[in-house]
């Protein structure tokens, strides 16, 4: 049996994106999509369990993975994601959410050996408590917060705050959120702080996203780092980009501070072109070179 680094785990979707100017793009999409290529990128092994319909034969064709290391979960309806953008910057944004794939339930998830498991969720419901506990007895987990706040709601998205973060936090070896999130969790405008409280409810280890730059916690050392794109044009995806990045160099032994620096100039990279990463290590490590 192949040994893996990472398995990432969640639903694809369906993109409509709609840029300030009306401009409309369609792509496949999804936390899983984007992770998947950053993480390979950094040179990790990784295997993508996708949620999505069968019949939907471009999904997994846009996860450019080696033949057997990703494997469809079949689900009624591949979710459905509409984003329209009303500023240059993408940072603000209307959401809904016409259609969504089935939970992941444990059954499902496949006998793959890997160092880490990451959760790259869309909607509360993507994972049943019962699938974290599952997981979490077969080794160290990871997560996307959006996942777990993010709720559709008369086909429109909005977030609540998760009422049972205190018992499942603990769970997850390293978090990702935004600041937006970090905030609703916490209560907590600061990003410092509110990762600071992340660590203290349980969490080992914490990314933050945010738009000029990105902060690692882990109890005892925080780093932060800028975002350096020279134009934002391929801004969806970027919390997805540097986390899997980072999760990826994480476990290929790098520290929190090489993690951190690589993944914020992989997404830096990655935010100048839309669609996922198609870059390589030798690209980012120039990029670092460059702008770091």
């Amino acid at each position: 049996m192949k040994n893996y680094d990472l398995m990432i785990l969640g639903p694809a979707t369906r993109d409509i994106n709609i840029d300030y100017t009306g401009e409309e793009s369609r792509i496949v999409g999804g936390a899983v999509t984007f992770c998947t290529p950053a993480a390979a990128a950094a040179g990790a092994k990784v295997f993508a369990a996708v949620k999505a319909a069968p019949e939907d034969e471009d999904v997994a064709k846009a996860f450019r993975l080696p033949p057997g290391d990703m494997v469809i979960l079949p689900s009624g309806r591949t979710t459905e994601m509409r984003n329209r953008y009303f500023s240059a910057d993408r940072e603000k944004r209307e959401a809904s959410c016409p259609a969504r794939s089935d939970p992941i339930l444990p059954g499902e998830i496949p006998q793959v050996k890997r160092k880490l498991t990451h959760l790259a969720g869309l909607l509360y419901g993507d994972f049943p408590d019962v699938l974290i506990e599952a997981l979490k007895e077969q080794g160290s987990l990871a997560a996307d917060i959006q996942g777990f706040l993010r709720r559709r709601e008369n086909g429109s998205l909005v977030f609540h705050d998760w009422e049972e973060k205190k018992k499942y936090l603990p769970y997850f070896d390293i978090l990702k959120t935004d600041a937006a999130e970090a905030e609703i969790l916490t209560g907590l405008s600061d990003r410092a702080a509110a990762a600071r409280q992340l660590i203290a409810w349980g969490v080992h280890e914490t990314l933050i996203s945010y738009n000029t730059e990105m902060l690692a916690y882990d109890g005892s050392r925080m780093c932060v780092f800028p975002v350096r794109s020279r134009n934002l044009s391929g801004r969806t995806g970027r919390g997805d980009t540097v986390f899997g990045s980072y999760i990826a160099m994480r476990v290929l032994g790098a520290d929190m501070e090489e993690a951190l620096r690589y993944a914020v100039a992989c997404v830096s990279l990655k935010m100048e072109t839309p669609g996922p990463f198609t870059g390589t290590r030798e690209d980012v490590e120039a990029y670092l070179r460059e702008f770091y």
